[in-house]
């Protein structure tokens, strides 16, 4: 190869070399910007699922879901609903309404209650008013009709006065505390310890 060419080939390399560390600088700029662009997209579209899940998730349970409320226990209790009820039952097999109250507290708050309706409201819980209900707390009821106030039911209140249960004729359900039935029966909440 003659000195010319060598040379040509050493001209053409270099201004090739400028075109690429143009290049190259062109790419580092744009890229937090790409990044940035990534960044919305994927928390746009991950606040749009998480507001799909909400809607569906009120729609299926009757109440309004917010991104302030506590996500984790209206999935939970969703995957609940239609559950058959069976005395003694704690499982998806069949559940009574001490047995979900307790399924409830352990898989979402990790917190262990007593067994039975009795036990829970005087053992594990501080009594409330129902003015005073929060997302969580139970609810507790005399279904029986006896005039004593000690319950026999437990649900787990949800808001907008809704909980949810193990209903003896439908399986878990969300219920009203405005329902006459439950209204009536309705002894105190109860804000586990």
């Amino acid at each position: 190869m003659s000195e010319i060419a060598i040379f040509d080939q050493i001209k053409y390399s270099s201004r090739r070399g400028i075109e690429i560390s143009r290049v190259v600088s062109a790419i580092r700029r744009l890229v937090p910007a790409v990044l940035v662009a990534i960044l919305v997209l994927s928390c746009s579209s991950a606040r749009r699922a998480a507001a799909d899940e909400r809607a569906a998730l009120s729609s299926k349970l009757g109440v309004e879901i917010t991104k302030d409320d506590n996500i984790k226990l209206y999935r939970y209790v969703s995957s609940w609903i239609g559950v058959r009820y069976r005395t003694g039952g704690t499982t998806k097999n069949g559940v009574d309404c001490s047995g979900f109250a307790g399924a409830v507290y352990n898989d979402v708050y990790g917190k262990k209650i007593h067994r039975t309706v009795a036990d829970i409201y005087s053992e594990d819980c501080r009594h409330i008013r129902q003015g005073n209900l929060e997302e969580g707390d139970l609810v507790f009821f005399r279904t029986d009709g006896k005039n004593s106030k000690t319950p026999n039911h437990v649900g787990v209140y949800l808001k907008g006065d809704k909980f949810v249960h193990a209903s003896s004729s439908r399986g878990v359900v969300v219920s009203s505390l405005e329902q006459d039935y439950y209204r009536k029966a309705f002894i105190k909440g109860g804000r586990v310890k």
